[in-house]
């Protein structure tokens, strides 16, 4: 086999590598056997047991699996013919695939913020479509009214007959027809110059015989609350026009969420219902966790001794301080999950969702010159 096509097999052995790694290590058909795995990886006794769960949950790690697997299946081989051009070969497959997985990972984030960037563009349309009707309602109702206000004979049409005055015609037909007088559909004996219930409730006016109602107008209000503050249900009094509201915020409310308080709004015209209190909850960000859903996301960060040799690291959630045991030879954005430990659910008592806890090194700074000849004496074993 020429060195070409070695090469193009080095790019193409390497796709089902990756896919497989990524899957494995990744998607949610492999959960639970993933979870079972990451809890052995820290609860197992001995280093090797260990170190062999834990190889199952980073992709990097497991892709030396798959790789040696498809060189005994392929007997592919590297640049040389022997036992060497096996090794070549496993160190430049695993290296392409991880290439691979790091190009899927960068293009999925942004598929997934493209898809929340066109979801909220679309909910503000569709609050923009809704606003839009109801001002062409409002804006059709003030031109009747403007209409009938700027004519006494349909001022006249609409006290006899209310809503219906543009059929005053009609009605004044059908009464003659049965020998009753025009005003039958509506108010009997009523003067010229009176105004309609409608335009009582609007402008004032004498008190008719009957009144239309009217329901209050919606008041819509914002609240806004920390994170920490919506992880537990509590009381918060309010105050709407003079009046104080007390009410009870369940644990795992949503940004953005809306309630409705019937009865809260804008007393009715003529007797007649008051509107609702709508509040939308608006909870700020966090500085040390992100929300997404009911899970948590955040980072830890672990000196390089730690992270090679293992150890242990406390890290600060929303419910206090948690003790983690961290592996030997962690790697830089190992990603550890934590069961039960992220926000609560929505009006479900006892509930949460999970925290994500993504490792970071920090690199010592400030040598001695010891320290600066251990670690070059370290580059040189590898």
């Amino acid at each position: 086999m020429t060195v070409t096509l070695q090469v193009a097999w080095l790019f193409l052995l390497a796709i089902p590598i990756a896919c497989i790694a990524w899957t494995v290590t990744h998607e949610e058909v492999f959960r639970e056997p993933r979870e079972y795995c990451s809890n052995g990886s820290r609860t197992a006794k001995t280093l090797l047991e260990r170190k062999f769960f834990y190889l199952f949950t980073c992709e990097y790690c497991f892709s030396h699996y798959v790789t040696v697997l498809f060189l005994f299946l392929t007997n592919y081989k590297l640049l040389m013919n022997d036992w060497r051009g096996y090794i070549i070969a496993g160190f430049a497959l695993v290296w392409i695939a991880n290439v691979y997985m790091s190009v899927f990972s960068f293009l999925r984030q942004d598929i997934k913020k493209e898809k929340t960037e066109i979801e909220c563009m679309e909910k503000e349309n569709k609050t923009n479509r809704v606003n839009e009707n109801e001002a062409n309602k409002k804006f059709q109702a003030i031109n009747e009214a403007n209409e009938v206000l700027s004519d006494p004979e349909k001022r006249q049409k609409y006290d006899l007959h209310g809503k219906d005055w543009q059929h005053a015609e009609q009605y004044e037909q059908q009464a003659q027809q049965r020998g009753s007088s025009p005003g039958g559909q509506g108010f009997t004996g009523a003067d010229e110059g009176d105004f309609s219930s409608f335009f009582e409730s609007m402008f004032g006016g004498s008190e008719r015989r009957r009144q239309t109602q009217y329901r209050g107008q919606d008041y819509n209000a914002e609240f806004t609350f920390s994170l920490i503050d919506a992880m537990e249900t509590h009381q918060q009094t309010l105050t709407v026009n003079g009046k104080n509201i007390r009410i009870a915020i369940p644990a795992g409310i949503e940004n953005g969420q809306v309630i409705k308080l019937k009865g809260y709004g804008s007393p009715g015209a003529n007797g007649g219902p008051a509107g609702d209190l709508y509040i939308t909850f608006i909870i700020k960000p966090n500085a040390d966790f992100k929300r997404l859903g009911n899970d948590l996301f955040t980072k830890a960060t672990i000196d390089l001794y730690t992270a090679l040799l293992g150890g242990e690291t406390t890290i600060e959630t929303l419910k206090g301080k948690v003790k983690l045991k961290v592996n030997p030879e962690t790697q830089y954005g190992t990603k550890i999950r934590l069961k039960g430990k992220g926000f609560p659910v929505y009006k479900k008592e006892g509930e949460a969702g999970d925290l994500y806890v993504t490792y970071q090194i920090q690199l010592p700074v400030n040598l001695t010159a010891q320290q600066k000849i251990l670690f070059t004496e370290l580059s040189k074993l590898k």
